[in-house]
């Protein structure tokens, strides 16, 4: 298990997409898993992160550690534009992504304070014009809160919503711009799905109730009255520059088109003044700028049928908890292309941070943040873990193959459905779950049907994180990164079965391919009868191949290259279609072959490998693979 959520972020379209990112995300981890020994000092903490950026070729970071009296730390680190040599600052603005969802929250809470709404108002109330489908609207409707605690059902932003240039475009024109991807996949308020078009569907309501535009209202409200002097929507300020992985190569600006979701740029500065704010509980400087209740209310997940069920960790509004190294953290992160960001605080002990790479360098990120955890915390006490309780009566009822139920993004759904296959057993007290590069990772029961994380590193988690859900939503259980759905135990070794016979029989095919061939080059060892039944095979690897060697080449600037009609985005979507038609042809062509004199072992070698790619086919084709266009 991972030790918080997902990343969340405008720029994590590839971690939620395909097997490159789960790999970089794989690796990046396993170095983080690597703890730094805690900085005693600044100065030893500093020292730490200049290491980390120029071993990982990282140009600058932003940073703040803060205490609910004030700000221990602020600086800029590193280079803020490689090119110009023009240093970092701590009033260097950096992109600081999805964080900025916070205030669409903040703004929301402020308007229900006043009586002007409620968190609980259907949508098509309060913005009858804003476009999506919920064919459960009559029951379900999708609520102001399902839109920051991410329970809509609706999919995340599609490509051409990321890749889309929208500078001057206001916030109804970018919410009119593309539609497609609001459409509810499951009852609103029952399942958490990361969706970055739910915020500023909630910012457009304030718009709407205010009369003012939603960056004006925040700043008057919130930015400056917060102590953020300099954090702004739009491209203007002290702007730091993104980079690509190098650390060279630098990103345009990012014109965001919903710029509610993830679009301030903030110095070290704005967000020490920021985190401060929640350390204080919306107070600064004696004065509430917002009652304490609504930060509390941020903190506190409700919609999902975990919360309901009573897990209190999870994705309340626009703030998540996230355990790291046996503390607790409430905040939220945020990425965009060449920026990840982290703001996270404690509110027990008093004490947060706020950090920005400007590069999307994950490894960077993770070491950044392990360093900085490491410092304030170095002299605390964990919180204390909760005692074992004994397993649910009903526990042995959950026993069995899972699959995510809840995937963030459709068009990865059917790699998601194979890469989370999760098996659930009991044994000894606990639960003990399996998945791919993860064998009985261990939960220990703490009250009900709630369960905390016993990492096999790490000291154990002092919050329960996973839940076995009620009997009436059919067999799932819930972990605060997702929902998993019962698999019946035939269809689940079906699927491995399946998966793995496919697997095998690419690679026999691709391993077979030079020994035909070299053999066809021989007069007499040629046979054309053979031919076509090995040679439409081998054409449907090669265009997987493709495939992956194309998605592996865009992913470096993957919004612009797949959300744009591009050389690779029409590639992928002809590489799924020749597939398609090799795969088929094979079969054609074995049935042509049926009465022909072919060698046993030929034929039998066609047979097993046509049925396996005719079987990924009809299995990419259910999920919309084949023919998929990116940028439509």
């Amino acid at each position: 298990m991972k030790k918080g959520l997902l990343r969340f972020g405008m720029g994590a379209v590839v971690s939620a997409f395909g097997v490159a990112a789960l790999a970089a995300v794989g690796l990046a981890q396993n170095k983080a898993d690597e703890k730094p020994k805690p900085a005693q000092s600044i100065a030893e903490l500093r020292r730490q992160l200049e290491k980390i950026l120029a071993d990982t070729h990282t140009p600058g970071v932003s940073v703040a550690i803060v205490h609910r009296d004030g700000p221990e730390w602020i600086a800029g680190l590193g280079k803020s534009d490689v090119a110009a040599n023009r240093a970092a600052t701590d009033e260097t603005l950096f992109r600081i992504g999805s964080t900025s969802k916070a205030f669409a929250s903040l703004s929301i809470l402020k308007l229900a304070d006043e009586g002007k709404l409620s968190l609980n108002d259907p949508v098509r109330k309060l913005a009858p014009d804003v476009w999506f489908e919920n064919r459960w609207e009559g029951s379900d409707p999708v609520r102001v809160v399902d839109l920051l605690e991410h329970t809509t059902g609706w999919d995340d932003m599609h490509l051409p919503e990321y890749a889309k240039d929208a500078k001057g475009m206001t916030l109804a024109q970018g919410l009119d711009f593309y539609h497609k991807s609001r459409i509810s996949r499951w009852p609103p308020g029952t399942r958490m799905a990361y969706c970055n078009s739910g915020p500023p569907v909630a910012a457009y309501i304030v718009e709407r109730i205010t009369g003012e535009r939603f960056e004006d209202y925040v700043t008057q409200n919130f930015f400056l009255p917060i102590g953020m002097k300099t954090a702004t929507y739009f491209e203007q300020g002290q702007l730091t520059t993104l980079y690509h992985d190098d650390g060279k190569t630098p990103y345009p600006y990012w014109n965001i088109l919903l710029r509610p979701a993830g679009a301030i740029n903030a110095s070290a500065r704005d967000m020490a003044a920021y985190v401060q704010f929640y350390l204080n509980r919306g107070a600064v400087g004696g004065v509430q700028v917002v009652p304490s209740a609504d930060i509390d209310r941020m903190e506190q997940p409700t919609r999902t049928w975990e919360a309901q069920q009573g897990l209190k960790a999870g994705y309340g509004l626009s703030n998540y908890t996230s355990i790291h190294d046996g503390f607790v953290y409430h905040g939220h992160n945020g990425g965009v292309n060449g920026g990840l960001t982290e703001m996270a605080y404690m509110p027990d002990y008093g004490v947060g941070y706020f950090y920005s790479i400007n590069s999307g360098n994950g490894e960077a990120f993770e070491k950044v943040g392990d360093a900085i955890r490491a410092y304030i915390t170095r002299n605390l006490t964990r919180p204390a873990v909760p005692a074992a309780a004994p397993l649910p009566a009903d526990a042995p009822d959950y026993a069995g193959w899972y699959v995510p139920d809840a995937p963030r993004n459709e068009m990865s759904h059917f790699l998601e459905r194979l890469l989370g296959m999760t098996r659930v057993r009991f044994d000894r007290g606990n639960l003990l779950i399996t998945s791919i590069g993860q064998i009985d990772q261990p939960f220990v029961p703490v009250s009900g049907e709630q369960f905390r994380y016993l990492p096999k590193k790490d000291p154990p988690e002092p919050i329960a994180t996973a839940m076995l859900l009620a009997p009436n939503r059919r067999g799932r259980f819930a972990f605060i990164g997702g929902t998993m759905k019962r698999l019946p135990t035939a269809l689940a070794w079906a699927q491995i079965g399946l998966t793995a016979c496919f697997v095998l029989a690419f690679a026999a095919i691709l391993l077979y391919a030079p020994f035909w061939i070299i053999g066809g080059l021989i007069k007499r060892r040629r046979r054309p009868a053979e031919r076509a039944m090995r040679l439409w095979p081998l054409i449907a690897a090669l265009s997987l191949l493709a495939f992956v060697g194309l998605f592996l080449g865009a992913s470096s600037d993957i919004i612009s290259r797949l959300g744009h009609f591009t050389f690779w985005s029409f590639g992928l979507f002809l590489a799924t279609l020749l597939f398609a038609f090799a795969s088929l042809a094979g079969a054609v062509a074995l049935w042509m072959a049926r009465n022909r004199a072919i060698r046993a072992g030929v034929r039998w070698f066609s047979i097993l490998a046509t049925s396996a790619l005719l079987i990924a086919t009809a299995y990419l084709m259910y999920w919309g693979v084949i023919g998929m266009r990116t940028w439509s």
